[in-house]
């Protein structure tokens, strides 16, 4: 996994599967930093392939220390299988989900467009 701090915008990018065991390990990279008010907290599932059950707790734990704290969590570059566990929990209702990276500093009218191009896929 790496991380990038820049400015008030932390970046996590998770590779290969969240299950128990990797989830564990974000879960403990995550809590390493101490979410600042007004920062944007960034979990780019780009190269995310697989997410199970257990794999959502990091997510909702980090997504919770965020909202405490006065930050922004949001999800992009969520790939079919990981989007199917969050549909299934319902979670994609809970969550900012972007399609890319680029789209969460879009403006609203564009990223509008944008996000409707993408629940269509």
């Amino acid at each position: 996994m790496t991380l990038t701090q820049e400015r008030q915008v932390i970046l996590f990018k998770p590779q290969g599967s969240i299950d128990l065991d990797s989830g564990t390990v974000l879960s403990e990279q995550m809590a390493e930093i101490e979410p600042q008010h007004h920062q944007l907290w960034v979990i780019d599932l780009a190269e995310v392939d697989f997410m199970d059950s257990s794999g959502l707790v990091p997510l909702v734990k980090a997504l919770t220390s965020a909202r405490q704290s006065g930050c922004r969590l949001v999800l992009c570059n969520v790939k079919a299988p990981v989007k199917l566990i969050l549909e299934l929990t319902q979670l994609d209702l809970v969550f900012e989900i972007f399609p890319s990276y680029e789209d969460i500093f879009a403006p609203v009218a564009q990223r509008a467009a944008s996000i409707s191009n993408w629940s269509l896929e």
